[in-house]
């Protein structure tokens, strides 16, 4: 019993761990210059619900040698709409902002290998009054890719990520190892193996791809009015899911793309949490519908 208990609290963390490192590997690989998008989900066996407006700009510097000096921010605001009885006030936290300032470099290693550092000051709180410490955070990494997609001496046409990041909010004060794999099978199908999504695509045509999709979504935020829950503190917010369902892009251009995402979370990890990250309340948990669309401008 014990064991049993032991394993699943394992498992927990290990989720949250993921997730946290798949948003770092998200935002650091800077391959959107823009980007507007809204993620909603509603709670079908609940009053509850979530959504999220998000916009990013990255904006690059070229330097000699094919080399990069990338500066850019990234806002999200995020309601949480909580009508279900709590036994606390819930509106101390119903809104969430998520800011984001990103310092990228990157450069050709080799013929092949491209190497790059980024590093990701952020702001994550209820900002209902003066920023603190406690609503600071520090994220990077490094990177490794070999991107051969546009190779047209492969049959099979490649990416490959490797990988060291650091989040601040995972709690663990070691840099994390980071995987990625896309290969591009034949004019029609392509897959990518890695967090924080792994797919399908099928392209019927340049401008117009359907794919299946296994993601990761969340955020983790200061409550900067901090307040009793069951004789614990809570001060922090957190939300980790896990999502399956079908996307479609329509591009544009080359570069401009709009996007839509309808999906079924198969794990919700929604949770008030103390200064030391340790769990205080479980919200809602119940999975539910996902629904995330937007317009981005990528390279």
């Amino acid at each position: 019993m014990i064991e049993s208990i032991r394993i699943k609290e394992g498992l927990k963390y290990l989720i949250i761990l993921v997730t946290f490192l798949s948003f770092q590997l998200a935002s650091a690989q800077l391959t959107d210059l823009a980007r507007l998008e809204y993620t909603y989900l509603p709670k079908s066996k609940s009053e509850d619900s979530f959504d999220r407006f998000r916009g990013l700009i990255n904006y690059p510097i070229k330097l000699k040698n094919d080399a990069y000096i990338v500066i850019g921010g990234e806002y999200s605001r995020i309601a949480l709409d909580l009508e279900d009885k709590y036994p606390f006030p819930t509106s101390n936290f119903n809104r969430l902002h998520i800011i984001d300032f990103n310092l990228a470099y990157t450069f050709k290693a080799s013929e092949r290998w491209r190497l790059g550092a980024k590093i990701t000051p952020r702001i994550a709180s209820t900002l209902r009054r003066s920023i603190t410490s406690d609503d600071l955070f520090i994220n990077g990494g490094v990177y490794a890719i070999n991107d051969r997609r546009d190779d047209k001496s492969l049959d099979k046409p490649y990416r490959l990520i490797l990988g060291l990041t650091y989040n601040s909010t995972t709690g663990i004060p070691l840099p994390l190892p980071f995987v990625s794999y896309f290969r591009r099978v034949n004019q029609n199908w392509s897959y990518n193996l890695g967090i924080p999504k792994t797919n399908v695509k099928y392209f019927f045509n340049d401008k117009n791809i359907v794919q299946t999709y296994v993601s990761m979504d969340g955020y983790f935020a200061n409550a900067q009015d901090a307040f009793l829950v069951n004789g614990k503190t809570a001060e922090n917010l957190s939300m980790s899911v896990i999502v399956a369902g079908l996307g479609y892009e329509h591009c544009f251009t080359e570069h401009l793309v709009w996007y839509s995402y309808v999906g079924y979370t198969l794990s919700i990890n929604n949770r008030l949490r103390d200064k030391d990250r340790n769990d205080v309340y479980n919200l809602d948990n119940d999975n539910a519908l996902y629904l995330r669309t937007g317009i981005k401008f990528k390279i």
